[in-house]
This record gives C-alpha cells, sequence and structure tokens, in this order.
C-alpha cells in the first residue's frame, strides 16, 4: 500500500511547508518520517531545498488529483454547514407611506427596476382571449381556472389551492323575439339567466307597455293572457335593476304569459343586457328576457299610437345537472401572524356573452397583480395577503358563500380585511368600507391620502361586493374598489364587454390601490382581530 503521506513537500524541519498547511494536513512529522522523504539527507545552508521521493508517473497524477480533492473538501464544506446553518434575515419592514411610493412607483412606471406593470394589462388579454365568455358549469370556466391556478404556481406565490364548489349550470341555448305587429321585425334580446323557456312552437301574444310598478299595478286588469314589456328608463343601477330581478314575479302575479324588460344600462347601441332573475314560488314561472332600449321605447310609441303589438317569444333555456367549479386562490404568507388574512379578489365567471373584461376577469387580475406585486418588490407584510377567484357570482354566489364557510370562523383562520374588484378596471377613485366599528373604519380610510397622487385617495361608506358579504356577515370589515363607472354600464352584461375596453393606465392605477391598502392593513401593528 502506497504511504501517501511521503507525497507531501517537506520543509527544513521536517514539517509541512506552511504553503501547503490546512484542514486536512497531518502533524508534524518524526524525523524518521522525514529522512525517509529527503533525498541523500541533503539541505542547502542558504534556504530550503524541497524533494519529493521519486515515484511513477501515475503514482504523481493520483497525488495531485487526490490532494486537489481533498483540499476542496476542506473550504467547501465547512461553508457549506455555515451557510445551511446561517438563520436568514427577515424581509426588512417598510412603513406604510414607504410602502405606498414603491408600490405606485413600481406599478405605474416603466422605468421601474422591478419591470412587471403590464402584467395585470397582458394576461387579461390572454384570458379574455383564448377562454371567452366564463358562465358557471361552462368548460371555458373550468379551463380558464386551471390556467389561473397554472400562473400563479409560475409566479412562485404560496399555497395555490382551489375551494370546490357545486354550482348551477343554466343553459341559454337558441332565442329570438319577433314582432308580427303592427310590423315585422326582429327584436334584439337576450334571455335573463334563470329563466324557463317557451314551448318548442314559440309563444305569441299580445303586448302591454308599463313604465312602473305603479303602472303595472294600475292596468292589472289589462295584463292577463299578454306579455308585459317594462320600458323603465335607467335611473341608477341597484335602483333600476329591480325590474330585471322582480319583473316576472310581478307580471305573473297578474296573469301575464311572458315578460320583457328593457336593458338595464344608461346608453345603448342596440345591446340588450342580461342578468340574473328571480321567480317566487307563488306565482308561474314564466319565459323573461331583455331587450334594447330602442326596442321598448319603440313599443312604447307604438301603444302611444294605439297600434296593436304583437311578439313571438322562442327561449331554449334550461338547467342541466349542477356542475363542480372551484374558488382558486394563492398568497403571501405573513411573517408574524399568519393565520390573519387580508383577502382580496374578484370573481372569475361572467355571463355568457361578451368576454367578461369589465365584468370580472378585470377585477381578478388587478387583485392578483396586487399580491405578486408585494411579493417582487420584496414586502412582505406581517398578515398574510391572500387574492381569490371567487365563482359563480352571476348567478348563484355559490363561491363566495362556500369561501366564508371553508375559510372564517371555523379553522384558525380570522379575516381583518377583504376587498373586492367587481365595477371594472377604470381609474380608481379609492375605497368604500364597511367596518363593524368606528374605529376600524378610521384606522382604514386613514391609508386613502396616499393615494392621492392618482386619484384614488376618497372613501367612503358604505362599501364591500357580492362575494365578500357573507364574510361581511360574520363581522368582517369590507370594502369595495370605487372606480369611474361613468361607463361600466354601457358594457355590463353585454356582447359589448370585451378587452378593448380597458385602459391600460388605469388598470395599472387599480393594481396600486388594492395592493397599498392590502399590504398597509396586512402590516398594521394595532390587534385587529375582535375579541370573541
Amino acid at each position: 500500500m502506497t504511504n501517501f503521506s511521503s507525497f507531501w513537500v517537506i520543509g527544513p524541519s521536517g514539517h509541512l511547508s506552511p504553503e501547503c498547511q490546512c484542514c486536512c494536513a497531518r502533524p508534524r512529522m518524526s524525523e524518521l518520517e522525514s529522512s525517509t522523504l529527503i533525498k541523500d539527507g541533503e539541505r542547502s545552508d542558504g534556504g530550503v531545498r524541497m524533494v519529493l521521493a521519486r515515484m511513477p508517473r501515475w503514482k504523481l497524477l493520483l497525488f495531485v488529483v487526490t490532494s486537489l480533492l481533498v483540499v476542496a473538501a476542506c473550504i467547501v464544506i465547512p461553508v457549506a454547514v455555515i451557510a445551511r446553518n446561517k438563520v436568514q434575515p427577515a424581509p426588512p419592514t417598510h412603513s406604510c407611506a414607504d410602502a405606498a411610493r414603491m408600490i405606485i412607483q413600481a406599478a405605474m412606471h416603466d422605468s421601474s427596476p422591478h419591470n412587471y406593470t403590464g402584467l395585470a394589462f397582458e394576461r387579461l388579454s390572454d384570458l379574455t382571449t383564448i377562454f371567452g365568455p366564463r358562465l358557471s358549469g361552462s368548460k371555458a370556466l373550468e379551463d380558464a381556472l386551471d390556467w389561473i391556478l397554472q400562473k400563479m404556481d409560475e409566479d412562485g406565490l404560496a399555497n395555490v389551492q382551489v375551494d370546490n364548489v357545486t354550482v348551477p349550470a343554466w343553459v341559454r341555448g337558441h332565442e329570438y323575439v319577433t314582432m308580427n305587429l303592427p310590423r315585422k321585425k326582429d327584436i334584439g334580446m337576450m334571455g335573463l339567466g334563470g329563466s324557463v323557456n317557451t314551448s318548442s312552437e314559440g309563444l305569441t301574444a299580445p303586448v302591454i307597455v308599463v313604465t312602473s310598478w305603479d303602472d303595472l299595478d294600475s292596468k292589472a286588469s289589462e295584463v292577463p293572457g299578454k306579455i308585459v314589456v317594462y320600458n323603465v328608463p335607467f335611473v341608477e343601477y341597484s335602483t333600476t335593476v329591480a325590474y330585471r330581478t322582480q319583473g316576472a314575479i310581478r307580471a305573473a302575479r297578474y296573469g301575464a304569459v311572458a315578460g320583457l324588460v328593457r336593458s338595464i344600462g344608461p346608453v345603448s347601441l342596440y345591446t340588450p343586457h342580461t342578468g340574473s332573475m328571480s321567480y317566487a314560488a307563488d306565482v308561474p314561472q314564466i319565459p323573461y328576457a331583455a331587450i334594447t332600449s330602442e326596442d321598448a321605447q319603440l313599443m312604447q310609441r307604438m301603444q302611444d299610437l294605439d297600434m296593436p303589438i304583437e311578439l313571438t317569444i322562442y327561449m331554449e333555456s334550461h338547467y342541466d345537472q349542477p356542475a363542480q367549479s372551484r374558488n382558486v386562490m394563492a398568497e403571501l404568507r405573513g411573517t408574524e401572524l399568519p393565520d390573519e388574512i387580508v383577502v382580496v379578489g374578484g370573481h372569475t365567471d361572467s355571463w355568457d356573452v361578451g368576454n367578461g373584461a369589465m365584468d370580472d376577469a378585470g377585477g381578478v387580475l388587478v387583485s392578483w397583480e396586487a399580491v405578486r406585486l408585494l411579493q417582487q418588490l420584496g414586502l412582505v407584510p406581517r398578515r398574510t395577503v391572500r387574492v381569490v377567484g371567487w365563482t359563480n357570482e352571476e348567478n348563484g354566489l355559490a363561491g363566495g358563500n362556500a369561501y366564508a364557510d371553508i375559510h372564517e370562523g371555523v379553522g384558525p383562520e380570522r379575516h381583518v380585511f377583504a376587498i373586492e374588484s367587481d365595477n371594472g378596471v377604470t381609474a380608481p377613485q379609492g375605497l368604500g368600507i364597511s367596518a363593524p366599528s368606528a374605529s376600524i373604519y378610521n384606522m382604514y380610510s386613514a391609508i386613502a391620502p396616499l393615494l392621492s397622487s392618482i386619484g384614488a385617495g376618497n372613501v367612503s361608506s358604505p362599501g364591500g361586493g357580492a362575494d365578500i358579504d357573507p364574510l361581511r356577515a360574520k363581522g368582517v370589515p369590507v370594502a369595495g374598489l370605487l372606480v369611474d363607472r361613468t361607463k361600466y354600464f354601457w358594457y355590463h352584461h353585454t356582447n359589448a364587454d370585451t378587452f378593448d375596453k380597458v385602459d391600460p393606465v388605469e388598470i395599472r392605477q387599480c393594481v396600486a390601490t388594492m395592493a397599498t391598502y392590502a399590504y398597509c392593513v396586512a402590516n398594521m401593528e394595532e390587534d385587529l382581530v375582535p375579541n370573541t
């Protein structure tokens, strides 16, 4: 067996020379060991003469390789151990004001060192272009949810997960309305979500036009056997939408065979608006659809001229068996209080017309990008910030109800704030906040001035959103993103709700607003969980 110690260079005192010593070097040699390595016992008086014992070439090569490996191990292994055991520093903390400046800079300026300012806009384009409308129960919605989950995972967000939710599966089918009298004309229409169908032959009947509930009541004796047309001008959405949601019930009580409602919107370019409607257990279920503002006003003028009006309605709408869908979510985990949650989100489903860009893919994308932006900036707050894309907001609210049942008041999680974006992603103005106490409202609304530079410094009460209302019912402070809704109801629930309506600057402002509120609340020092 070769004695590898004989390959080391020997100094004048019989020791390894200082140039060769390391943590793996052997101890001082004895005189006997060193003498076997000194050729002819020679040493010069003028200095050190180093001599290697004679050996074959292959042994010399093996010596060199082995020595290099030993030295490398002596260096690499301790460094690796130190690195492994080193305590990683916590992310730096930032004041709310500093964080707001960082967020706005990154979200609004391409010159930011973190150049991802347009991602919400780009992903909104991709989602609406690839998958189109996403009605609950449809393959398009579930494919879109798979895509979102994949992208969230690619972003490196934590806890990418789903809530499984059972949703209704309403199907529109073929539909039309035709005017027979006083002249032939196709009527622009859309069946309302949840409506029953007509027979396979359709339904033909005379028309009576009314302009309000009082007008309907005054004409009750004229209603039986007729199609009631509600020609109600748009005043404000929350007021006028009652004619869409309750119109079939009120008309059926007086014996109507079907109903049509003037689309709920301030402006029409012959664009019918769909949406949900309701039935009551104590009255017949009649077919119910929306028509264009232009056609509703046309029939009003015809009736004012005592012209007889007759329509044929054909609708194939029906419910299939309930389907499985999902809420999708991901997180930026909090550093100190990870079970306290600030949730931001919107709903992933849409009606089966247009592409649902404003209502509400945009809301999902700005919420998602807000969380991703915080992660990329290294703004990791004390509490967890979670983004959720709720399912089935449009025709059932199953996603929002399931989320509250699963995530609030059951396990360790406690929500300290919930923000929903579901009014489009136009220029943000601030937040509308509903809080269980004045102190919480004042604490959260104090963030608003930090967003004045992008026009989002307003705050009002109340606020919230359909998907987070179940959280509000459990005592969670909630808010809705306030935006410029001047044109929102031009496109709402129509074939015109498409990506081209989205402004790339305004969507960035929405991201900045959502991210600022999410970080500032999640990083507050105060105790935000109420004592129970």
